[in-house]
């Protein structure tokens, strides 16, 4: 194995490493949002339950100002988890950029050894058929 071959090895596992990393983060992101919706579905539950109890009225308050924390927060972990996205996809961009140059590095080596044997081949079948021209011809 050539050094360009492990270089490209190494890069394709780079590669793969921020293709997964980027997936956890969008995954996690995914998941940020979801718990936003189910905390708007509650609130709204909430709220008419509220409007229905007098006791339940009572306690809304405290339930609405924990609920609009919990709300902040997780819209600060999902813009840090989309800059954090941005940031590994920008990451990923580069390691595929790095991988094609070895790949096509590696692509003209082997265009260049075909051609160079192709050389070669013709060069021993052209000294073939002049030694075999001669010995027709008898000189």
């Amino acid at each position: 194995m050539t050094t360009l071959d492990s270089l490209i090895r190494l890069h394709r596992w780079q590669v793969d490493e921020r293709r997964r990393n980027v997936a956890e983060l969008e995954g996690l992101a995914e998941k940020l949002r979801q718990e936003m919706a189910r905390l708007a579905e509650e609130r709204a539950i909430e709220q008419t339950a509220a409007g229905a109890s007098f006791l339940a009225r009572h306690v809304y308050p405290g339930y609405i100002r924990r609920a609009l924390d919990r709300q902040k927060t997780l819209e600060q972990s999902l813009a840090e988890t989309e800059a954090q996205t941005a940031q590994a996809r920008d990451a990923l961009a580069e390691a595929f950029q790095e991988l094609k140059r070895y790949e096509v590095a590696a692509a003209n080596r082997e265009r260049l050894r075909m051609h160079a044997a192709a050389r070669r081949e013709r060069i021993e079948t052209d000294a073939v058929a002049i030694e075999n021209f001669r010995r027709a011809s008898g000189r």
